[in-house]
């Protein structure tokens, strides 16, 4: 059960299901952070991470963004760009970015395989906790929509690894233990019993299911309904 805080807040768990490839799942994560702004006093959240992959079968060498989506969606180039401008307009009322910002010209934007990062992101979660896997996460957001880089690649995700403060070589171990592959199977596995087929899909207390990149008002009020149906 969860409990108040020293402040009066009620304390509760969001777990979000996501892929760091999904663009809705940042967006979600900024509404969600506008909608507990908004219950400040109120609610706090502690956020927990669980992987999903929405391509688990991605080839090491990964796909161009906007043909994937072209290819996986059975949509055309005009309808891509449309969706993928829809998805900027949204990221920035949510207050996220999904726009390059390196130096010089943006590189292809790419899809990757994500189950090595489901791996760290899990590990830091149960080794260190939900701060800094949420640190990690969104530096893993990061490195993939503003920064474009290959965290498919096992050098490029111990980079962001060690740039968002955690150890690297325990990280290293983590790829390589055969434990944590088994872990994430099964969390994924949880979330396909949970009849949870796309994401972000929140679940808070355990209780509710919120699926998609919902309005910040939307999550006040499934929160707020949480906390009056299942009071501390």
């Amino acid at each position: 059960m969860a409990e108040s805080s020293s402040s009066g807040a009620r304390k509760m768990t969001i777990d979000i299901f996501s892929d760091v490839m999904c663009p809705w799942c940042i967006i979600g994560y900024g509404q969600l952070q506008k909608g507990l702004a908004e219950l400040e006093g109120e609610i706090e959240a502690e956020i927990r991470w669980r992987p999903f992959e929405l391509n688990p079968d991605m080839p090491v060498e990964g796909e161009e963004r906007s043909e994937h989506i072209a290819r996986k969606y059975r949509r055309t180039a005009e309808e891509t760009r449309g969706v993928q401008n829809q998805m900027r307009e949204v990221a920035k009322q949510a207050g996220v970015s999904l726009d390059y910002k390196g130096a010089g010209e943006a590189p292809p934007a790419m899809m990757w395989n994500t189950f090595d990062a489901h791996k760290v992101s899990s590990w830091a979660l149960a080794a260190v906790g939900t701060t800094e896997q949420n640190q990690l996460k969104l530096a893993l957001f990061e490195a993939h929509f503003n920064q474009r880089r290959n965290i498919g690649q096992r050098d490029v995700l111990l980079d962001v690894v060690e740039e968002a403060g955690l150890d690297r070589q325990a990280a290293s171990a983590v790829l390589d233990d055969p434990q944590m592959a088994q872990h994430v199977r099964a969390e994924q596995a949880q979330a396909h019993d949970l009849n949870i087929t796309g994401v972000p899909a929140m679940i808070v207390e355990g209780k509710m299911l919120i699926p998609g990149a919902q309005t910040p008002e939307v999550y006040v009020n499934a929160l707020r309904r949480v906390a009056e149906k299942f009071p501390a």
